[in-house]
């Protein structure tokens, strides 16, 4: 059998099996519909997405790493080929032990882009091999405007209001199946302080 370069690219951006394994990494504190949105069209690109709960000792989170997967298996429950992890080191390493090629952005502006071409670049030194692929996807026009510090800010505002009203104030910035799940965790921590 002959192998051209094309070929053992092909091969190379796969894991053990053929499947193109994927990884969306973030803090995803919390997870958005714009995270939501990612998911859902990248699922239907690659054989399995694996989401990632990247644990930064730099970052005050609102939620802590586990909480924040539990919360994105609900979100995501819908999709068979999607899984979600924590990892507390480099995204590449985790991309390495899982047989990962591909590495998922979301891009709402040029900041964005900008920011994302510098690490996509530096993912390829230090992944060794250079066989990592940033794939940037586009964010959907009516998600621009959604963050997940919008709806933390959301959340802060909403504290001490009524349950239906957090729900009215986030509803629409994180995905529908999450929102009670979200609001629940936001009243245990605003309540223990």
């Amino acid at each position: 059998m002959v192998w051209n370069s094309k070929a053992k690219k092909k091969m190379a951006m796969e894991d053990g099996c053929g499947r193109r394994v994927a990884v969306f990494a973030g803090s995803f504190d919390p997870f958005t519909v714009g995270h939501f949105d990612l998911v859902k069209r990248a699922a239907g690109i690659f054989d399995s997405l694996i989401v990632l709960v990247a644990q930064n000792a730099n970052k005050k989170n609102l939620f802590d790493a586990e909480t924040r997967k539990a919360m994105i298996e609900v979100a995501v429950s819908e999709f068979p080929n999607v899984s979600v992890d924590v990892y507390g080191g480099l995204t590449v390493d985790f991309m390495k032990s899982v047989g990962a090629h591909y590495l998922l952005r979301g891009i709402r502006n040029s900041a964005d882009l900008d920011a994302e071409q510098a690490v996509a670049w530096n993912n390829k030194v230090i992944y060794g091999d250079g066989d990592v692929e940033t794939v940037l996807l586009l964010s959907a026009q009516e998600h621009l405007v959604v963050s997940s510090s919008l709806v933390r800010e959301l959340l802060e505002c909403g504290a001490g209001k009524s349950p239906a009203e957090q729900k009215r104030l986030i509803s629409n910035y994180v995905p529908k199946n999450m929102v009670s799940m979200l609001l629940k965790e936001f009243r245990k921590k605003y309540e223990a302080i």
